[in-house]
């Protein structure tokens, strides 16, 4: 079922235990970060700002006790957009208590091939989301089989590293 972005925004101020979200593009480069992304490639220094209301969140929502983690499943060489994601939001969203984790496939196969991107809210509403070519967000999408999301996740965990151990070993290449 398609939610509005309205109804897909309040389920991030409205859990009450932990928040996932799977990330499985390369490329997310026409989403909300687009002048961030351009100042990246331009080689400008970082904002001071940057994702500034996002870190606002996660820390409402860490001093709470919730938990809001990811995995981003990649390949290396990382694209332009991976380096600026990585380096600019994971390292400064840490700071805030988001929870990285990195699968990386570059020498294994993806045990998630063909799994939507999406985020989960404790356990109870799963959500995929929609992306067109150029990394732009199109849509949510409430999913009704919670357990499958739930599994997906746990697969996503059980394969996946701390991002700060993945990005000291390969941040730099």
């Amino acid at each position: 079922m398609t939610i509005s972005r309205e109804a897909f925004g309040t389920l991030f101020d409205g859990f009450q235990q932990d928040a996932f979200r799977l990330e499985t593009l390369d490329d997310y480069g026409a989403s909300a970060t687009v002048d961030a992304y351009r100042a990246f490639l331009a080689g400008e220094p970082k904002p001071a700002h940057h994702n500034a209301a996002w870190r606002a969140r996660v820390q409402r929502h860490t001093a709470a006790g919730h938990r809001i983690y990811r995995v981003h499943i990649l390949a290396r060489p990382l694209t332009p957009y991976l380096r600026f994601e990585l380096g600019w939001g994971y390292r400064t969203n840490t700071t805030a208590g988001e929870e990285f984790f990195i699968l990386d496939i570059t020498e294994k196969p993806n045990p998630l091939e063909e799994i939507p991107d999406f985020w989960m809210f404790d356990e109870s509403t799963a959500v995929s989301m929609t992306y067109d070519d150029t990394g732009a967000f199109l849509g949510a999408h409430q999913q009704p089989e919670i357990e499958q999301f739930i599994h997906h996740r746990d697969t996503a965990l059980h394969h996946a590293e701390p991002f700060t151990d993945w990005w000291e070993r390969y941040g730099s290449t």
